[in-house]
């Protein structure tokens, strides 16, 4: 049986194929369209689906869909009418869109795609539990979706067993932890949907002064994590923004503009909504744990990206342990649709698990082998050196990577989930004091306070990380190792806010957030051989089992996805090296690069 699994018109659009069970591909459609978050029919993301299944539409047995539109449009009418008569604008502009296309879903797959079968629309929590528990290594467990709005549910939990899930209970819009978290997001200047992670990044460098305000004022939280934001406070009910001037009084003034300067008053608000979502975070696990009794706990949801949060819950919760859906916000639930339809509606039998879990390493998007490489090096005429013995070409890259090189590292199939995960990677030497600056500054041109994330060899975790389990999709925090601390002086101690950026804290500093903590990915030989046999060349050439890993891509832009994006993203970057399979380029050797030369590439994608 094939499954079509389809999320789109909202944000990050995404498609999934599952064949008899089985995780066949699965990609977002910005990847192809090179459109940030494309909220689009995710057309060319079905194509590579089919594609890489080898099957057409007619092939396809069910297309199953994220969300029910109906009950999403009831929602948003009620609230319409709730605040009426403001609002009104919002209104005429959201009715645009829904009238036009988003509740005519059975109509536009059959337009797109010429596909006239079964369609399923499961609900948008239901997917997210589907994503979250399926793919998962436990036979039972809990489960936990959090984020900002289904259709109504914004915070669900229930149990997995089998294949069945089992709803438990629901928190309703507009009471949202994610949409508070949004709020928190806007206020500070970033952007609702892809700032959020920034404002846990900077968080760090705060102090937590507002915690008790947002206690006080925008949300009363029970001891069972259950909990009631205050809607005077906020304009996302049915307006265009998410905070009105009351919120702004609340917290001395208008949101700050946009790519202006970060003042400690944006340090210390987003370390006080990030404190407040890990609180409720915590007390939200605690209360299932209780009701449900499982031993094992999986999350999905946008706010399952906070790994700062998940390994609070990891130490400190009351479970033995979590697995968390890689692509845990809305492009997860195309996945999550198609499981869905697989198990819970098909009936299919859940076998038992013989890897570490049933996404192996999410590495579900398009490949390039050297063939296709090499027809796109010789049709533009770009220098390169082939290595064919993988030993030698993981060599070569440790020796770059040893020399404070940064290497844009191309290789196998493109992940899914919003980490690149060491095969659309950026990756350098954590040694190194002045890797982040340079691949904050020169490569990525993002704020200076983002942090980077190690990747390390599994075998090696525990000699420089506070973990005991496998991270292998990035989505959890560990403390560096106290032995591989630097002690600071009394001077660097009393520093504040930014200013605390450039002190060097460990034997890897590139990857040491200013807490010591670090986001870390474990790399296993089993999931992604050529990353691990990478990682352990550097380690033999240098006795550190850790790289620097950032996705290969520069602020504004999604993740490459072909040899073309990665080529465009090396020569508008400082990248030393960029290395397309077995085949390595030296930025010293590239023709001058031409912005307006036609790059566009079928590669069977389009």
């Amino acid at each position: 049986m094939n499954i079509l699994g389809i999320s789109c018109f909202y944000h990050d659009s995404a498609a999934c194929l599952v064949k008899d069970g089985h995780i066949a591909a699965a990609a977002q459609e910005e990847r192809f369209t090179r459109k940030k978050q494309d909220a689009g029919f995710p057309k060319k993301s079905i194509a590579y689906c089919l594609k890489e299944g080898d099957i057409g539409v007619k092939d396809i047995d069910i297309v199953a869909f994220y969300d029910k539109p109906f009950l999403k449009f009831e929602r948003m009418l009620q609230s319409y009418v709730a605040y009426a008569p403001a609002g009104f604008s919002s209104y005429l502009k959201a009715m645009q869109v829904w009238l036009k296309e988003k509740l005519w879903i059975p109509h536009v797959i059959e337009k797109q795609l010429g596909y006239s079968g079964k369609i399923i629309f499961t609900e948008h929590h239901q997917s997210h539990a589907a994503s979250a528990f399926f793919p998962s290594p436990f036979d039972e467990a809990a489960f936990l979706t959090v984020d900002g709005v289904g259709e109504w549910a914004t915070t669900s939990y229930g149990v997995g067993r089998g294949n069945t899930l089992a709803m438990q209970g629901e928190i309703h819009f507009p009471h949202s932890l994610g949409l508070l978290y949004s709020a928190l997001t806007y206020y500070t200047g970033f952007k609702v949907n892809s700032g959020e992670y920034k404002v846990m990044g900077l968080a760090p460098y705060g102090e937590p002064k507002y915690v008790q305000t947002i206690y006080d004022h925008l949300v009363d939280v029970k001891e069972d994590g259950s909990f009631h934001l205050n809607m005077e406070y906020f304009n996302y009910g049915a307006g265009l923004t998410m905070t009105n001037e009351k919120f702004h009084a609340l917290f001395g003034g208008p949101p700050r503009e946009p790519e202006t300067l970060l003042t400690q008053k944006e340090m210390d608000i987003a370390r006080s909504v990030q404190v407040v979502a890990e609180e409720i975070m915590l007390k939200i696990a605690r209360h299932v744990q209780k009701e449900t009794g499982q031993k094992f706990l999986c999350l999905a949801g946008g706010v399952a990206l906070n790994c700062v949060a998940n390994g609070r819950i990891l130490r400190e919760g009351p479970f033995d342990d979590i697995w968390i859906q890689p692509a845990a916000g809305d492009a997860g639930g195309a996945l999550g649709a198609a499981l869905f339809a697989w198990y819970a509606y098909h009936g299919a039998v859940r076998e038992p698990v013989s890897t570490m879990d049933r996404q192996e390493g999410s590495y579900l998007g398009p490949s390039f082998d050297d063939k296709a490489v090499l027809s796109f090096l010789k049709r533009h005429g770009i220098p390169y050196t082939k290595i064919d013995d993988d030993k030698k070409l993981f060599d070569q890259v440790a020796d770059y990577l040893a020399n404070e090189c940064v290497i844009g590292w191309f290789q196998g199939r493109m992940e899914f989930g919003p980490r690149a995960l060491g095969n659309r990677s950026i990756v350098g030497d954590p040694r190194s004091k002045n890797m982040q600056k340079v691949m904050n500054l020169k490569i990525k041109f993002r704020e200076s306070f983002r942090p980077f994330a190690p990747s390390v060899l599994y075998e090696h975790t525990s000699e420089y990380f506070d973990i005991d389990r496998p991270s292998p999709y990035m989505l959890l925090t560990a403390d560096v190792r106290e032995d591989k601390r630097r002690m600071m002086t009394e001077e660097e101690q009393r520093l504040w806010g930014i200013d605390k950026l450039n002190i060097v804290r460990s034997e890897i500093p590139a990857v040491t957030h200013i807490d010591y903590s670090a986001r870390l990915q474990t790399v296993h030989k089993e999931t992604n051989p050529r990353y691990h046999g990478l990682l352990t060349a550097f380690y033999e050439k240098t006795g550190c089992p850790v790289v620097v890993n950032t996705s290969f891509n520069v602020r504004g832009e999604p993740i490459i996805c072909s040899p073309e994006d990665a080529y465009k993203c090396f020569m508008r970057t400082e990248i030393d090296y960029l290395v397309l399979g077995n085949y390595i380029l030296d930025k010293k050797e590239q023709p001058v690069f031409a912005e307006d030369k036609d790059w566009r590439e079928e590669y069977g994608l389009d």
